[in-house]
């Protein structure tokens, strides 16, 4: 074994299953190191305009054979399955996977979180609602969630209204309903253990927020019957050990989390008041708000956490951004500005500012504060001197107008003012961006020097979940910080800018109903 690796341990893999690819990492968790990994892309499917699904078996052997190579490069340091003493699970949430339970079969392909096909299936429920008020947050006291086509029940009820097989194996009681992490325990189970946890099932909207419970009323306003459903458990518990002949054979899984509160633990956002934002295709945002529910007036979710065995959950507020990473993708695939997104910092280094344009990556509506599905892109301020440049520009910023949005909502919403944004996701490493963040914000922006936080968050939940890590012991050290480099003038100048570009961005779609906020 080299001498550079920590021999003391304790290893813990960590799945890591997102939107665009599948992962396994092996950690010494106590020193934030990642011993080896290996990732392995998930193609997304487009059978039609606004419709997102992957395959559910390439999933789970992406997941399979990403395990497989990373046991080939531990096998090289002198490592071995036995030095891996938990696993844990972490993964795109609301992405909505039905299968057959006899058989363990597929019914159909896994319906991506960011699908928006249930818009109608969302306008006749609301039709339903007493009164004929037509409030999206109708349900929001029982699920903490505002009725969007983002969460899973109404990606259920699509699927039984749709798809004839789905609702032959609902009626025969052979269909099982689960998020990618059920999915996956599933199969390394060898299907003998259907469950999920608090925080992947609070993105439900069938989850009783207080109870941890799956909400009988919920369900009957859904018309999802219970029995689909897996059971809910904490976060951190031995579930079971791997029967997977081939791979782990015998290891614990002890953790599971939804990717955006795996973040939030792997930054150890463990107290109230502190916050975290990835980085990704989307942008999310989460703030701790400890054992209090605080229920939102400005458009946020309540969500859970996570919940360390048998302790109280611990609850969050969350903003998303949907298009961050992906306006980047846009720029790309679609206006051929680049051929590689890691040059987006030096084109956009090359001006010193956007040009006073305004790029509002609104392609299938608004998220949080707003909820505007309605509201589609534009880019504003555009002059005989804009170059390409400065739209590159201004798609990095508005990546961060968007996380100021969120952030001015949560210190409305909690009371308290943030100083510290910590930061992870893949498109932290791009220093101009973080820089911008801070500028805009006007809060000092830390990064962990270490960014598999996501990862990290399950593996951490797996060692307290075998009784091997205290998580207080975790170092919280070896971080890069980035402060504000312009004056409150030309800030709230520059926002206030963005907001008259969030304004001319909606109402675009008059085929589509706004979100109320």
């Amino acid at each position: 074994m080299p001498e550079n690796i920590d021999r003391s341990g304790p290893f813990i893999g960590a799945i890591d299953e997102g939107t665009s690819s599948a992962r396994f990492l092996v950690f010494n968790v106590l020193s934030r190191k990642v011993i080896a990994s290996h990732q392995i892309e998930i193609t997304q499917k487009y059978p039609q305009e606004g419709w997102v699904e992957q395959d559910p078996k390439e999933i789970l052997q992406a997941v399979l054979n990403c395990i497989k190579k990373t046991m080939e490069k531990l096998s090289n340091i002198g490592l071995s399955t036995s030095d891996i003493k938990a696993i844990g699970i972490t993964n795109q949430r609301e992405t909505t996977l039905v299968w057959d339970k006899e058989t363990g079969e597929p019914l159909h392909n896994a319906i991506v979180w960011h699908d928006m096909r249930t818009t109608t299936t969302l306008e006749d429920i609301l039709d339903s609602i007493p009164n004929k008020t037509r409030n999206k947050n109708y349900l929001k006291p029982l699920c903490g969630l505002p009725m969007s086509p983002y969460f899973s029940a109404l990606k259920i009820r699509w699927l039984i209204d749709n798809v004839p097989r789905v609702k032959q194996a609902v009626d025969a009681e052979k269909c099982a309903f689960g998020t990618v992490d059920t999915w996956i325990i599933w199969n390394l189970m060898k299907g003998q253990l259907h469950v999920t946890d608090v925080s992947n099932a609070s993105r439900t909207m069938l989850m009783n927020i207080e109870s941890l419970k799956w909400d009988p009323l919920l369900c009957r306003f859904f018309g999802i019957p219970q029995h689909i459903l897996p059971e809910i458990r904490s976060s951190a518990e031995v579930y079971g050990t791997v029967l997977n002949p081939e791979i782990l054979t015998g290891v614990p899984i002890a953790g599971c989390v939804g990717d955006q509160q795996g973040a939030l633990l792997g930054q150890l956002c463990l107290k109230p008041g502190q916050a975290k934002a990835t980085y990704g295709t989307g942008c999310f945002l989460l703030y701790n708000t400890g054992n209090v529910k605080v229920d939102s007036h400005q458009g946020l979710i309540t969500t859970i956490a996570y919940k360390l065995g048998k302790s109280p959950a611990i609850y969050a507020l969350e903003g998303s951004v949907a298009v961050a990473g992906a306006a980047l993708s846009w720029l790309r695939d679609n206006i051929q500005l680049y051929s590689n997104i890691s040059q987006c910092q030096e084109m956009a280094e090359s001006v010193k500012n956007s040009g006073d344009v305004y790029f509002v990556p609104a392609f299938s509506g608004l998220y949080a504060p707003y909820w505007q599905q309605d509201a589609r892109g534009t880019i504003c301020g555009i002059t005989e001197d804009t170059q390409h440049y400065h739209i590159v520009r201004a798609a990095l910023e508005a990546v961060c107008f968007q996380t100021r949005d969120i952030l001015e909502a949560m210190v409305k919403d909690s009371g308290t003012k943030l100083t510290t944004l910590l930061v992870d996701g893949g498109m932290t490493v791009n220093n101009l961006l973080m820089q911008l963040q801070s500028d805009l914000t006007g809060i000092n922006v830390v990064r962990p020097n270490m960014v598999e936080t996501t990862a990290l968050g399950a593996a951490i939940l797996a060692g307290v979940g075998v009784g091997i890590i205290d998580i207080n012991d975790v170092d919280a050290s070896q971080v890069t910080k980035f402060m504000p480099a312009i004056g409150e003038n030309e800030r709230d100048l520059r926002y206030s800018k963005w907001k008259m570009a969030i304004e001319r961005s909606m109402k675009w779609d008059t085929s589509s109903s706004s979100f109320d906020k």
